[in-house]
């Protein structure tokens, strides 16, 4: 049973890699209007890269909040300890 599922793993991963197709990144109307300004001396392929850096940080910094939210407990403890061996605090007896 577990090699067929390791075979059935395997042929779907060669056919991911050797039936690679060419994609377009873009739709047909941003790809016409990209290459429309681009002959006029345009610039709006350099913000359209600016827009798709934008879209695609959008859920890494998301990512990183929500983790920060989801284990703030955890991270506060093991900074409180690093905080007290680096800086021990003076202790009055």
């Amino acid at each position: 049973m577990k090699t067929k599922k390791q075979l059935l793993f395997l042929l779907i991963v060669a056919l991911i890699i050797f039936c690679n197709t060419n994609s377009v990144a873009q739709c047909a109307m941003c790809k016409t209007s990209v290459e429309s300004d681009l002959k006029n001396g345009g610039s709006i392929g350099s913000n359209l890269n600016m827009g798709i850096l934008y879209l695609m940080a959008i859920p890494y910094v998301a990512l990183i909040f929500g983790g920060y939210f989801f284990f703030r407990k955890q991270i506060n403890a093991k900074l409180k300890i690093w905080k007290e061996k680096r800086f021990p605090s003076k202790q009055i007896n």
